[in-house]
């Protein structure tokens, strides 16, 4: 069976406004839809860095007891905790890594190289 859900803790956990701090959670896989539909969001329209808040408030479905996660949520994460967000979003989303042949033409030598995904990154 497909694992679709993840735990995660983070470094150092977001505070709630009554100083509550939440520092386990679970993100899901993202879908397409979690990608392609932030982008029509003006604040992401306006700032493209904004991406990364719709698309993690869409899939973090757990944070501590908070009932749910909203971009404000992840607005109010501190720099580390975001980062340590982004790095696990990619880390369970990224398929199994295209490893392709390369012969040198000079030597001949061939070497195992990691194939860059779509979009760089």
């Amino acid at each position: 069976m497909l694992q679709t859900e993840y735990e995660f803790t983070l470094p150092r956990g977001y505070v709630d406004d009554d100083g509550n701090i939440h520092r386990t959670g679970i993100m899901r896989l993202a879908t397409a839809a979690d990608e392609i539909l932030p982008l029509k969001d003006p604040r992401v329209q306006n700032n493209p860095a904004y991406l990364v808040v719709i698309l993690l408030s869409r899939v973090v479905v757990r944070l501590g007891s908070l009932s749910t996660v909203t971009p404000q949520t992840i607005e109010n994460l501190y720099t580390a905790d975001l980062a340590y967000l982004q790095d696990f979003y990619n880390e369970i989303n990224q398929t199994d890594p295209r490893m392709i042949s390369l012969r040198c033409p000079k030597c001949g030598e061939e070497i195992s190289v990691e194939a860059t995904p779509l979009g760089g990154s």
